[in-house]
């Protein structure tokens, strides 16, 4: 391997979680560790791990589009400074391998042709629902792109499609769609009634997390380009369909309505076609087979929660 000594930010987020499992050797840094947002924080990160060969860069602030929505401000400002900070101080460290997480809200909430292409990026404006988080990505590839050509470090960014997946967040408040939906079905009982945000017609493409952990080190030793490679599925789903697929794979018999409110970005499906040259040798999950693991992983997760809340409680 070309990076060995690897340090990841967001390394106690949904994605450094599982890149854990793949590459349990890299250095996990999260923000118990440091402040990413706090400059004389992340100088210090990197003057106490002087040995950095490269950084995967996955922390910052995130949420569903309830939370988007209510805190323009709060996850601008946070990504903004994260992103800043972490880039400018890896280069006055001298590490010169930085690989950074953007986000599919990076791009234009309208493009002319789907799915769209990595250069289409600054063609028009993100979604209304993720303006502020939106920029704040894009700010990120900005500044990659300005590293690159004035201090030629290879300084390069992917850009994920919607994640899912066991040790996603699971919070009724903040989470995204997929485990938003899991949770409930998973509480739901055959005839039960459910009302969900939106229309249900909203396409996603779903890309189940350990695919993507399998991505990232290959990401890191090939992509060394300033174009920000979308890593997303084929498979490009509604909601509606998402929700019938989920139905039908854990045996629920549920019916589903909307309430017409809040329906987001219409579609956001991005060409995989480079990221098919660069990493042929992944072969992505079905969102069917990928959101069937992912219940049951929660399942089973809900089941040890209860067996050990009764063991405390015992010991009490």
């Amino acid at each position: 391997m070309k990076y060995k000594n690897v340090i990841v930010t967001g390394g106690s987020g949904f994605v450094g979680r599982r890149l854990q499992k793949i590459r349990p050797e890299w250095k996990y840094i999260s923000s118990c560790d440091y402040d990413l947002t706090d400059r004389n924080q992340v100088q210090d990160m990197f003057f106490k791990n002087p040995s950095i060969d490269a950084v995967v860069h996955l922390a910052g602030r995130v949420g569903g589009i309830k939370s988007n929505a209510n805190n323009q401000a709060k996850f601008f400002y946070d990504n903004v400074m994260i992103n800043t900070n972490v880039l400018h101080e890896a280069f006055k460290a001298g590490v010169s391998r930085v690989l950074s997480s953007l986000s599919s809200c990076a791009f234009p909430d309208i493009v002319e042709n789907y799915p769209f292409e990595s250069n289409t990026i600054f063609s028009g404006p993100p979604a209304i629902t993720n303006f502020s988080y939106g920029y704040a990505k894009r700010m990120l590839l900005v500044q990659s792109t300005a590293y690159r050509k004035q201090y030629d470090v290879n300084f390069s960014c992917f850009c994920p499609c919607n994640l899912y997946g066991p040790d996603d967040n699971f919070n009724s408040e903040n989470s995204h769609f997929v485990p938003a939906m899991i949770k409930r079905l998973s509480t739901a009982s055959d005839g039960d009634e459910l009302i969900f945000w939106g229309t249900g017609k909203p396409l996603r493409q779903q890309l189940y997390i350990d695919d993507l952990a399998m991505m990232i080190p290959l990401l890191l030793e090939r992509h060394n380009t300033n174009e920000p490679i979308i890593v997303a599925t084929d498979d490009n789903h509604s909601i509606r369909e998402m929700i019938d697929i989920c139905c039908r794979e854990i045996g629920k018999n549920v019916t589903i309505k909307f309430n017409n409110n809040l329906d987001g970005q219409f579609r956001k499906d991005g060409s995989n076609v480079r990221m098919k040259i660069i990493a042929p040798e992944v072969n992505l999950t079905p969102f069917r087979d990928g959101v069937k693991k992912t219940y049951e992983w929660y399942i089973n997760e809900i089941s040890e929660q209860i067996k050990n809340n009764l063991i405390e409680g015992k010991k009490e």
